[in-house]
């Protein structure tokens, strides 16, 4: 579904992401892995057209994306949950969703309508601030915000941090009835290797600014586990 080929970014003179490919296949869920500062979160930020590229290329079904804004990404159908949440604090619950439908485009009653059959809690939370909430919450809502654009890829960074254990259970239960269930495709980063192994069937591996494995998730070995991902 998405494929990104020979991508190269810089900061200023710093060069962060070196001639990376990546394939994620429609409808598995893929986690992107790597210990902090190999250029995880920046990969998605270009891909989402948040960061400018130097060279390279990437498609969404064959679409070229290189060339479209953040906000013509998002309509062809990309959700995108940032590494922090990003949520509007001062706006409500509700206003923070129907951003999201704004972005799309249309009504998106239905849209909503599935956003709180998933997160019971945001139902009772309408009118509540966004930064009234809780993490696990404002967890909830950013994922809520990207899943009322009915996505065809969701891309979540770091979708468990910060968030008490019952919540990163929840966030988990969600990823894999998302995939499984509803064959929505996933690209996560993610740090945590038990809920790694649990909601994703596909790894990649990068190391500074290169992909330097990625297979499926049953073949992610100790050895790479050392090498690439321990403290």
């Amino acid at each position: 579904m998405l494929t990104v080929t020979k991508l190269n970014q810089f900061y200023g003179e710093s060069h962060t992401l070196w001639d990376l490919s990546l394939d994620v296949p429609a409808g598995a869920c893929t986690c992107l892995m790597g210990r902090n500062g190999v250029g995880k979160s920046t990969l998605l930020r270009c891909v989402m057209g948040l960061e400018a590229v130097r060279d390279g290329e990437m498609r969404i079904e064959g679409t070229a994306l290189m060339a479209l804004p953040a906000e013509s990404r998002a309509r062809l159908g990309i959700g995108y949950v940032p590494q922090g949440r990003e949520i509007f604090p001062r706006l409500s619950v509700e206003e923070n969703l129907r951003i999201g439908i704004t972005t799309r485009g249309g009504q998106g009653h239905e849209a909503l309508a599935r956003v709180y059959e998933m997160f019971p809690v945001l139902k009772k939370m309408l009118r509540r601030r966004g930064g009234d909430l809780s993490g696990g919450q404002q967890q909830q809502l950013a994922i809520g915000r990207a899943l009322v654009l009915e996505p065809r890829l969701l891309i979540l960074d770091e979708p468990c941090e910060g968030i008490q254990p019952n919540i990163v259970q929840e966030i988990g239960d969600l990823i894999l009835r998302l995939n499984r269930e509803m064959g929505l495709t996933v690209l996560l980063v993610e740090q945590k290797l038990p809920f790694a192994r649990r909601v994703a069937d596909r790894f990649c591996v990068m190391d500074k600014g290169r992909v330097v494995a990625s297979d499926a998730m049953d073949r992610l070995s100790d050895d790479l586990v050392r090498q690439y991902l321990s403290v």
